[in-house]
């Protein structure tokens, strides 16, 4: 087998033993119980699911962070169907047991839509850039430009992605 067979062989075998939802059913959906906040949902199933790669605004405690949490439960209701997906080249779960994935209702990408809409920010944690990195930093850049949500609701917001969110107090 050729250097690049042997690569591709190594990429089906890591992409096999992660999964591709990494949700106990065999298709990768689940359904959304509650949001948490403007980057987390708690499933029906009881696990915790933190969208991957963005950082929204703290609930009740930052510049937008409850606008954050009522776009996202907006977005996805109690009861909505989500498939979720898995960076193989990111962590897959954080310190607080949280999943880390991409979460889509539908055909709409809830991490992308998020950041597109000014509810959330790009955050790429040890500056590790997952599959849809470059999508969230031209949808972020669009709604600073565009004052979207925290763009235009939080004068102290900046745009890092390599660190959280920071848009000051409510």
């Amino acid at each position: 087998m050729g250097s690049d067979g042997l690569k591709r062989a190594l990429l089906l075998a890591v992409l096999a033993s992660v999964g591709c939802g990494g949700a106990s059913s065999p298709s990768g959906r689940v359904e959304v119980g509650s949001v948490r906040d403007g980057d987390t949902i708690l499933l029906e199933d009881g696990r915790r699911v933190r969208l991957v790669q963005v950082d929204a605004p703290e609930l009740g405690r930052e510049c937008h962070g409850d606008a954050a949490a009522a776009e996202l439960a907006r977005l996805a209701p109690r009861g909505t169907e989500l498939r979720l997906e898995r960076d193989p080249w990111l962590d897959d779960v954080d310190r607080h047991g949280r999943l880390l994935r991409y979460a889509f209702a539908g055909a709409t990408n809830l991490n992308l839509e998020v950041v597109r809409v000014g509810t959330a920010a790009p955050y790429f944690y040890r500056n590790e850039r997952g599959r849809y990195a470059r999508g969230l930093v031209t949808a972020a850049e669009d709604a600073r430009q565009a004052q979207r949500g925290l763009w235009g609701a939080c004068p102290r917001a900046r745009l890092r992605p390599e660190r959280q969110v920071e848009t000051g107090p409510p």
